[in-house]
C-alpha cells in the first residue's frame, strides 16, 4: 500500500533538498524528452547555459527576463506564507502597468526623479486595489481566493486589451502612422524611462534593483516584526491565532494588498524599464504571473531565494528564445519550461507530506 501522510514536522534540510531535487528531476525529464525528439541533450543544455549566463549581452538579457519574475515571485511568496493562495499576480501586474502608464502620461513634463516614484506608487496602488477584491471576499464571505484571483486574471487581460485594441482610450495612440496600421499604446515621455545601472559591461535595470530592495524589506517584515510573526501563526494555525486575539481579517487584507502591490510595481517596471508604453499584446503573452508561482515554490517563499530562482528561470526563459528555430520548435521550449513547473509543484507535496510504502497484511483466518 502507498499512503500519503501530512508531516507533523518539516525538517529544515527538506527546504533545500526538495527544490534542488525538483530541478534535477526536471532536467532528467527534459533529457528524456530531448532524446525522444531527436535532439542531443548535452548540446542543448550547453547552448542553453551559454545563451543565458555567459557573456555580457546574454547576462543583460537575463536580467531583463528575471525582473518581472522577481516581482511576481515575491507577490506569490508574500501571500503563500500565510496560506493565502494568490494566483492573481498576472492580473495585478496588468493593472499595475495600466495605472503606472496613466500616471506617466498625466505627469508628462515633470523631471525623472518625480515621474519614477509616481509610477511606482500608482503601480503599487493598482495592484493592491485589484488584490483586495479576492481578499475582501475571502475575509468576509469565506470565498475561495484561488478561484477568484485566477478568474480576475482574465478580467484584467480583457480590460488591458480593451484599452488598446477595442477603444479610443487615454492609453491608446491614435496619432502616429504606426498606430493607424496596428493599435498600440502611447509612447511614455522620456522622463518615465527608468535608468540602467552599469557595472563593468553589465546593465542592471532599475526595476531589478528595486525588486531586490523590496525582497529585503519583505524579509525584514516577515522575520523581524510582530506583523510577520502573526502572519506565520495565522498561516500555521488559524484557530490558535484566533484564540490569541489576532485579527485574521485585517491580516488577510494587509497581506493580499502587499502581495498585489508588489505585482503592480512589477507592471510599472515593465512600462518604465522595457516597453515604454502600455503593451497589451506583450504583457498578455508573457505569462509572468504564472511563472512567478513556480519561482515562489522553488524558493520555498524565501524572498532572497526568490531573487536567485528568478535569475535562474529568467536565464532559462531568455535562452529559450535563442534555442527556437527550424530544428528546435517553440513548443519544445514550452515543454521544457512546463516540466520545471510540474516538478516544482510536485516537490511541494514532498515537503508537506510523507509517502509511506506499507505491505498489506494477510487477513487472519477465523476459526
Amino acid at each position: 500500500m502507498i499512503r500519503v501522510e501530512r508531516r507533523l514536522e518539516q525538517p529544515r534540510w527538506l527546504s533545500l533538498a526538495v527544490p534542488i531535487g525538483s530541478l534535477v528531476v526536471a532536467f532528467v525529464a527534459m533529457t528524456i524528452v530531448l532524446l525522444v525528439t531527436g535532439h542531443d541533450p548535452f548540446t542543448t543544455f550547453r547552448r542553453l547555459f551559454d545563451s543565458a549566463f555567459l557573456g555580457s549581452a546574454e547576462l543583460n538579457a537575463t536580467f531583463v527576463s528575471a525582473t518581472p519574475l522577481l516581482f511576481t515571485g515575491l507577490c506569490a511568496a508574500v501571500a503563500f506564507r500565510m496560506q493565502l493562495f494568490n494566483i492573481g499576480g498576472e492580473g495585478q501586474l496588468y493593472v499595475g502597468a495600466i495605472f503606472a502608464a496613466a500616471a506617466a502620461l498625466l505627469v508628462s513634463g515633470v523631471p525623472t526623479v518625480v515621474a519614477i516614484p509616481v509610477m511606482i506608487a500608482m503601480g503599487a496602488l493598482g495592484g493592491a486595489l485589484f488584490a483586495l477584491i479576492p481578499a475582501v471576499l475571502r475575509a468576509f464571505f469565506k470565498t475561495n481566493e484561488i478561484i477568484v484571483s485566477l478568474m480576475l486574471n482574465y478580467v484584467a487581460a480583457l480590460v488591458l486589451n480593451y484599452l488598446i485594441f477595442d477603444s479610443l482610450s487615454y492609453w491608446r495612440d491614435t496619432s502616429s502612422p504606426e498606430a493607424k496600421v496596428f493599435p498600440q499604446g502611447k509612447t511614455l515621455p522620456d522622463a518615465a524611462s527608468w535608468p540602467l545601472s552599469h557595472i563593468g559591461g553589465l546593465e542592471l535595470p532599475f526595476g531589478l534593483l528595486l525588486g531586490l530592495v523590496i525582497a529585503g524589506v519583505v524579509w525584514v517584515l516577515y522575520s523581524r516584526t510582530r506583523f510577520g510573526f502573526e502572519v506565520q501563526v495565522i498561516g500555521d494555525s488559524p484557530r490558535a491565532a484566533s484564540y490569541a486575539g489576532m485579527r485574521t481579517r485585517r491580516k488577510i487584507l494587509a497581506v493580499m494588498a502587499l502581495s498585489g502591490a508588489i505585482a503592480g510595481i512589477g507592471g510599472a517596471s515593465q512600462d518604465g524599464d522595457v516597453r515604454h508604453l502600455l503593451d497589451a499584446r506583450g504583457l498578455s503573452a508573457a505569462g509572468y504571473g504564472y511563472a512567478g508561482i513556480v519561482v515562489a515554490a522553488l524558493a520555498r517563499y524565501n524572498p532572497f531565494a526568490v531573487a536567485l530562482v528568478a535569475f535562474l528561470l529568467g536565464g532559462i526563459q531568455n535562452a529559450g528564445y535563442t534555442l527556437q528555430g527550424a530544428d528546435f520548435p517553440s513548443g519544445l521550449v514550452g515543454v521544457m519550461q512546463g516540466l520545471i513547473l510540474f516538478c516544482a509543484l510536485g516537490g511541494e507535496l514532498l515537503i508537506r507530506h510523507r509517502i509511506r510504502f506499507e505491505r498489506r497484511r494477510p487477513a487472519e483466518s477465523v476459526a
